[in-house]
């Protein structure tokens, strides 16, 4: 046999086995079952969006105090 055609066969070899991997691989994944969405969290997230200009720094603590509460 011709090298080429030695190395087209173990191409076509490697090429089947590996289609066959992939096949196999699918099946094992697809028998697990339906696909379920990711939960979504409960957790409330809160967006404050606050500036203070020409404040002191006591009265910056007391509007986050206000905010906070």
């Amino acid at each position: 046999m011709d090298r080429g055609k030695i190395v087209a066969i173990i191409t076509g070899v490697f090429s089947i086995l590996l289609a066959v991997a992939y096949l196999i691989l699918v099946q094992i994944l697809d028998f697990r079952g339906e696909m379920k969405p990711a939960p979504i969290t409960q957790v409330e997230t809160l967006s404050v969006v606050a500036t203070f200009d020409g404040l002191k720094d006591a009265q910056i603590e007391s509007k986050i105090y206000i905010i906070n509460q």
